[in-house]
């Protein structure tokens, strides 16, 4: 499976150039590596297939310097752009077996077409492609095999494949046939039994080619997990977190191992290509080399029959592909970071797309929901080609439209935003739905979803679902969802989408939703005036104590998201007692923080404090008349007919009018308690419905009020 062609005698004279595009440590094609094995590894390639033509010239280079050779892959090369979707993969596996590959191991993408076109694949494919913990449902190894030995003369060099578990989740679950794989304690088992049965054979090195990444979603099956679980692996080359070196120094302590072992990668998209050494004197080094590097490198020629090759890929491509459907007048924002951790212009624009087309069948749709993972490149201003939304957008993921109750989609947008704001695929970008994580409380993780490797929430801690469909949101109420096909089969998070009992796939595909969005309802423009900016459908909060079922959680987010309070480091203390400082501040901001000219009356508040400006705008607006004509008392904590009073006083400052004052507080067991001075503003609140009772009928006149209560008070007195 080793390639033939050899290098020409004018391409063996310009090898000693090659060496400026080597980093330091990595074998130079300069010196002698006569006794050296060089193993040249990408990832993630998600179908750059235009550095293919110099991989296979750089293997060809190192075998011209006496080094023995071997050419790997950790995965995801079969699907990423149009120039591999459209063939499904094959061009891809055409591509590498024309570079030469000797092994390869399965990334979750490799499904995306299903587990059929893989085994297709896999047929077609000059290289065996091993995943030592995926199996069928008879319980056989669903690829072709777990590991394999290469003999490099004296040099027996073990490879063993590892498939990340989840692709159960993170491939479209209806297209894995059955497929599953083993997790974490399994998966280490899994990994060590490779490593014993290939020492056993008398392997004088082990590589673990694997698809598991370093992302902190996946904790609990990554590389550095399995590792640290596992000995004797000498290198680990590794993919799914598209991770470069610097990325896996920051979690090896700069290291760039676990245990004994090298843990390698070269981030996505060929920008790099991985070059493990393994001297004659048993010394292993692993550096990447950047292919922007290699190919301005003078001299350097890539492989011409690969080349030819991917510009006729190209030609056709661009031939089918290559037709403008609209302009964009801004850049639509898909980077992987940023779709997978809050709202962007782009995501908008989708789920936008998603509920214009299913609206145009069905009047009743209430949101669009996709998945940010989904989401796999952006689209930069101008001209707006079928190409580009296929590159957003190149699963052939199609419309499904799906009932849920409110509980269910509370369920799975808790489940989806986990661990934001780190990224993960499964992150919500919606339309139709207004909502609020709030990431500062703790997942409560269940048990896991049934063939996943993702929890259910044990209780809804973080979101908070403010409106769906334009209505307050219900737990109880029945919704019509839109969505696509992978997450409608429960894919990534979405478990709950699975187990709803109506839904139905419209066949229309995801790509083409948005090209008709764009041309029809859009009239081909995407505006700078409709998508400059996102349309403010997720909110985020963090405080750590606070969480979605407190009686106080929407009014803490109303403040917050207002502007009207903040927060006290990492929480927002809501148990705790609101001071007289804390109130005239947020009132002068609800004034609009007017310059204040007159004198300070008081010897308790210094020139330059936080809430100076605010007490002495209070002072003026005789919203405030201290506690005595020279203090004010800024630290003293205030009561509930207190903070009635300053809330009144301030509805007067904002009316013309004089104020209406209809409530009664007749109905209150301690009424006969509410001081003189506070008798007038404690009925106007209990009227305005911005006070009410602790209790059924006690209105806790002296008791002092929380951050909490003042939050509540806030809303009811400022939301429409």
């Amino acid at each position: 499976m080793k390639r033939g062609k050899k290098l020409s005698a004018l391409f063996l004279a310009l090898v000693m150039a090659f060496s400026l595009a080597i980093p330091a440590g990595a074998a130079n094609w300069d010196e002698d590596l006569t006794g050296h094995i060089v193993i040249l590894h990408t990832n993630d390639v998600h179908g750059a297939i235009d550095n293919y033509a110099s991989v296979a010239a750089l293997k060809d280079a190192y075998e011209a310097a006496g080094a023995q050779v071997l050419l790997m892959d950790a995965g995801d090369f079969s699907q990423g752009s149009t120039s591999v979707n459209v063939s499904e993969g094959a061009t891809a596996v055409e591509l590498m077996n024309m570079a030469g590959y000797d092994v390869a191991t399965t990334g979750n993408h490799e499904f995306d077409y299903g587990y059929a076109n893989l085994k297709t694949l896999m047929e077609q494919a000059e290289f065996p492609i091993l995943a030592a913990n995926a199996f069928t449902a008879e319980g056989d190894l669903a690829m072709d095999g777990d590991n394999l030995t290469f003999q490099l003369g004296d040099v027996t060099v073990g490879v063993f494949g590892l498939a990340t578990p989840e692709t159960a989740t993170k491939a479209h679950p209806a297209k894995l046939e059955g497929v599953t794989f083993l997790a974490e304690d399994e998966l280490f088992a899994c990994a060590q039994e490779q490593v014993d049965e290939l020492t056993a054979a008398g392997c004088d090195y082990i590589i673990c080619l694997g698809h598991l990444g370093i992302d902190a979603e996946s904790t609990g099956n990554r590389s550095i997990d399995l590792l640290e679980n596992v000995t004797g692996i000498d290198v680990f080359i590794d993919g799914h977190s598209h991770s470069t070196q610097s990325d896996i120094a920051e979690e090896t302590n700069g290291t760039g191992m676990v245990g004994d072992t090298i843990l390698t990668s070269t981030g996505t998209k060929l920008e790099s290509v991985g070059v493990v050494d393994i001297a004659a004197d048993g010394t292993i080094d692993a550096s990447t080399i950047s292919m922007e590097e290699l190919n301005a490198t003078e001299g350097f020629t890539p492989d011409q029959d690969i080349a030819t090759r991917v510009s006729e890929i190209n030609a056709q491509i661009e031939e089918d592909m290559g037709q403008v459907i609209g302009t964009s007048e801004v850049d639509l924002d898909g980077v992987r970071e940023n779709v997978r951790a809050s709202e962007t212009n782009l995501g908008d624009l989708i789920t936008d797309a998603m509920l214009w087309q299913a609206g145009q069948d069905n009047e009743e749709v209430d949101a669009a929901i996709t998945n940010g993972g989904g989401i796999r490149a952006s689209i930069a201003a101008g001209d707006i080609t079928k190409k580009s939304v296929n590159d957003v957008l190149p699963f052939g993921n199609t419309l499904y439209v799906v009932e849920l109750t409110g509980a269910e989609l509370l369920e799975a947008l808790e489940a989806s935003t986990y661990c934001t704001p780190e990224p993960v695929g499964a992150f919500p970008q919606v339309a139709g739905i207004e909502f609020t994580i709030n990431t500062g409380a703790a997942y409560d993780a269940g048990e896991n979803y049934p063939g996943t490797t993702y929890a259910e929430p044990a209780s809804i801690n973080r979101v908070t679902i403010q409106t769906v469909g334009g209505q307050a949101f219900d737990a109880d109420a029945t919704y019509t969802i839109v969505t696509n096909d992978f997450l409608a089969a429960g894919g990534d998070t979405y478990y709950a989408f699975s187990a709803a009992e109506s839904g139905y796939d419209t066949g229309i595909s995801l790509d083409q939703v948005v090209m008709d969005y764009i041309t029809e309802e859009l009239d081909g423009t995407v505006t700078a005036a409709a998508y400059g900016q996102t349309a403010n459908r997720i909110h985020t909060i963090s405080y750590n104590d606070v969480t979605a079922g407190d009686w106080f959680t929407p009014d803490v987010i109303y403040v917050t998201l207002t502007g009207l309070m903040n927060g006290t480091g990492d929480g927002f203390s809501p148990n705790n007692n609101i001071n007289r400082a804390q109130l005239v501040t947020v009132l002068y901001r609800m004034a609009g923080q007017p310059e204040v000219t007159g004198e300070n009356p008081f010897t308790d508040v210094p020139d330059g404090q936080w809430y100076t400006d605010a007490v002495l705008w209070a002072a003026e607006n005789n919203i405030t008349d201290g506690t005595s004509e020279t203090t004010f008392s800024p630290n003293n904590p205030l009561t509930r007919e207190q903070m009635a009073t300053f809330l009144y006083r301030f509805a007067d400052f904002e009316t013309e009018e004089p104020i209406e004052i209809t409530g009664d507080l007749s109905g209150y067991t301690d009424a006969d308690l509410v001081a003189d001075y506070a008798v007038n503003a404690m009925t106007w609140a209990v009227g305005e419905g911005v006070i009410s009772g602790i209790g059924d009928n006690t209105l806790a006149p002296d008791n002092t009020a929380s951050r909490a209560q003042m939050a509540t008070v806030l809303t009811r007195y400022t939301a429409e």
